[in-house]
């Protein structure tokens, strides 16, 4: 069975996709295979909002008592923006006591080819967008996007989030090849304060947790 559903610590998550519009250098799915034992990557590309609610209903009790299921896995999330919709529906009808999150790159709207920000606020309880550098050619070189303009499509949805009442954090990497990378705090820090996001630091460990 693959792992739609994983557990963390305290917490529930989601792994609906191994897709991604970047190629991070310090992403975790590049050194092993799993997390904490949960193999994370996806034989059956093509995975439904329903594989996800089968997974979600066999853990219900468990999940109840996280408290908080987080959108993260191998891959970003809101490429598969109407799956994720579905989902979070059926969380809020189902769950209702429990916090929804999305861990994302922030590329979601550049991906649907329009604004989701709008109809995520009221799925959402928040979410934590990787900034992961202070300016476009440092996170180019981290980050390795694939798509263009990838680092102002980022801040432009971060900015879109705050703007709609979403609880938003912009999160960063440190500790890893810094100097090589030389990313920014202070300066990350201030784009996202600008912006309206709170801000987190995220320290590299090999087993990404």
């Amino acid at each position: 069975m693959q792992n739609l559903v994983y557990f963390l610590y305290d917490k529930a998550y989601i792994n609906i996709t191994n897709a991604c519009t970047n190629a991070c250098k310090f992403c975790v799915r590049d050194i092993k295979d799993d997390v904490m034992g949960a193999g994370l990557w996806l034989e059956d590309k093509n995975v439904k909002a329903k594989d996800v609610i089968e997974q979600i209903d066999a853990a219900k009790d468990k999940i109840k008592s996280c408290g908080e299921i987080v959108f993260c896995g191998y891959g970003e999330p809101l490429i598969k923006f109407e799956e994720v919709k579905e989902i979070c529906i059926y969380l809020r009808k189902n769950l209702p006591d429990v916090k929804i999150r999305i861990n994302t790159n922030g590329h979601g709207s550049f991906v649907n080819k329009k604004n989701i920000v709008p109809v995520l606020k009221p799925l959402i309880d928040s979410i934590s967008i990787s900034l992961n550098a202070q300016d476009e050619a440092t996170y180019n070189k981290i980050s390795s996007p694939k798509i263009e303009n990838a680092y102002q499509s980022m801040l432009d949805f971060a900015k879109e989030c705050v703007k709609e009442g979403i609880d938003t954090t912009m999160s960063i990497v440190t500790k890893f090849k810094e100097d090589e990378y030389k990313i920014d705090p202070e300066k990350c820090e201030e784009i996202a304060k600008n912006l309206g996001a709170k801000f987190r630091i995220r320290e590299w460990i090999k087993n990404g947790y």
